[in-house]
Order: C-alpha cells, then sequence, then structure tokens
C-alpha cells in the first residue's frame, strides 16, 4: 500500500492541487514567484527543467523542513515553445498552430528536500497529443470561453478542449500538469536510498 510523504506544492496550479487530491496525497501550497522567462534559443525541456527546479529551490528555503515539489509545464510543437497566450488573438494563433496536428507537452518536476545535502532529482515527462482540424468558429468559441489565457499551448485538455483531442500517446496527467505516476516514482526512488 502506497504511503505519501506530506509535500509543499511550489505551485498556483489549481490543475496540479486537484490531482495530487484525487490520489489522495498531502500537501500544501506555497508560490513560488520567479521570472518565467525563457532565454533565448532554450530548448523546451531545458526550459522546464529549469523552471521546475527554480520554484522548487525557491519553496524550500523558505520552510523549516520537508520535502519540495516544483513543476512546469509547456506545450511544444516544431520544437517551438507555445506559452501561456497573452490575449485572444494569441490564443487563437497557437489553436490554429495546433489544429490537425500533432504536438508534445512536456512537464518537469522537481524535487528539493530543505536541509538536506541531497541534489534534487529533476525529471522531464512528454506526453504525444492530436488535436483535430478546428473550424474558425470553433476556435472563435473555445476562445469566447476564457479557458485558453492562461493555459500552455492555449487550451485545457480536462475541460472545453477535450472535444477536440482526437489522440494522446503518454501520460494524461502530464498534460494536465502533473505527470503524477512520475512523481511517485521519483519520491519512491529517494526514500528507498535514504533507507
Amino acid at each position: 500500500m502506497p504511503t505519501f510523504e506530506k509535500i509543499t506544492l511550489a505551485s498556483r496550479s489549481p490543475r496540479r492541487a486537484d490531482i495530487l487530491r484525487s490520489v489522495g496525497w498531502p500537501f500544501e501550497v506555497i508560490v513560488a514567484d520567479i521570472d518565467e522567462t525563457r532565454y533565448d534559443g532554450e530548448a523546451p525541456t531545458d526550459y522546464v527543467r529549469r523552471l521546475s527546479l527554480a520554484k522548487a529551490t525557491v519553496v524550500a528555503s523558505k520552510i523549516e523542513e520537508g520535502l519540495v515539489l516544483g513543476a512546469d509545464t509547456t506545450v511544444a510543437i516544431d520544437n517551438h515553445i507555445l506559452e501561456k497566450p497573452i490575449d485572444d488573438e494569441d490564443a487563437r494563433r497557437m489553436l490554429r498552430l495546433l489544429s490537425g496536428r500533432w504536438h508534445e507537452v512536456l512537464t518537469a518536476v522537481a524535487l528539493v528536500r530543505h536541509g538536506h545535502e541531497r541534489d534534487p532529482v529533476v525529471a522531464v515527462e512528454t506526453t504525444k497529443v492530436r488535436f483535430a482540424e478546428l473550424s474558425d468558429d470553433e476556435i472563435d468559441w473555445y476562445v469566447s470561453t476564457g479557458e485558453p489565457l492562461d493555459k500552455a499551448g492555449a487550451y485545457g485538455i480536462q475541460e472545453k478542449a477535450a472535444l477536440f483531442i482526437e489522440e494522446i500517446q503518454g501520460d494524461y496527467f502530464n498534460v494536465m500538469g502533473l505527470p503524477v505516476r512520475s512523481v511517485y516514482k521519483l519520491i519512491t526512488t529517494l526514500k528507498t536510498e535514504d533507507c
């Protein structure tokens, strides 16, 4: 039977919190306010690794003890990162780019234990997602819901955009923002190594 060590989630994402709650993982939230500006030429994998580790490290410095989980998710198509759209027109641009095509969703998770000399652990999960062909009316409707504006790639698979997802290859929860199986495996490995 799995045992869950309480963690500190370094994220304001309600989706990540919902995923942890759904599996019964005890946690508290402390938001890490970091600069998420992407470096010129930074690859999607390097980008999410850097941000997840920065979030976990910042929050670990604020707590007395315990394990901190940082996570960052991005969407990439043709090795081009689609961050959160800046406005409705940017969301439309992203959705037109995704229409009828495969893309990748990458989430990095970083674990940092406060006051522990162990190096942080970082892993990246990649899931492939294929959108249906979207009409202009469908794009306009989806943008009008307001959902795209706070999501990498301008969509949330667990919400209204589910209407347009034809296929996924990989971890569904990764597309939501937290590959909880990967987190469980990483923490289990840490506990085994600490014994």
